[in-house]
């Protein structure tokens, strides 16, 4: 019986641990953009690091992959976790020695925050960034935030900072249920 060398399909549907003297093919680009969107935000893990836009950009020089990640803000405590979760969904893969560069320069966005990721934060229950960061004096203070929930706009601002400091806390005062809003940065 001829053994081969295992393809990219092969590496995806492996086990977790691909043995370290395994030589797997080097995965294309969108096989590992297909990887990544299974790493979920350890805060939010509704969403995915690609449906929430921090990852900038990943390329193979030679034998190295590198991946390009923005954080969501540069004192996120989740960052080093989310590098983390990045290099072993690649290592799981086959890739031996990825390569994280965090990226600070454009700062990340809310804006980079894809369609289906918004979609995501509010079946969650948080309420997705309303409008544009580069337009965030537009909403200010008196800003109508949807309940995630219910959908009603009869909502207040309770704390500037919610369960993380990238969130708002509201209250529907409708549905009276507490909620998360995903502030614009």
């Amino acid at each position: 019986m001829n053994e081969r060398e295992p393809s990219s399909v092969d590496v995806l549907i492996a086990s977790d641990r691909v043995p370290a003297n395994a030589h797997p093919e080097r995965l294309t680009e969108d096989a590992i953009w297909a990887l990544l969107d299974n790493v979920k935000d350890p805060e939010v893990p509704a969403v995915s690091v690609l449906e929430l836009g921090i990852i900038r950009n990943v390329s193979w020089d030679g034998k190295h992959l590198s991946v390009d990640v923005t954080p969501t803000y540069s004192g996120c405590p989740a960052t080093e976790l989310i590098e983390e979760l990045i290099v072993e969904a690649l290592r799981a893969a086959g890739i031996r020695e990825p390569q994280i560069n965090r990226v600070l320069t454009p700062a990340w966005t809310t804006d980079w925050i894809t369609e289906e990721g918004r979609e995501k934060l509010r079946a969650f229950g948080i309420a997705p960034p309303q409008g544009s960061a580069s337009k965030l004096s537009l909403l200010g203070t008196d800003a109508v935030i949807a309940c995630p929930l219910c959908g009603s706009e009869n909502s207040e601002r309770l704390s500037e900072f919610g369960s993380t400091a990238c969130k708002a806390l509201y209250r529907c005062l409708d549905c009276r249920e507490p909620f998360d809003y995903f502030k614009c940065i």
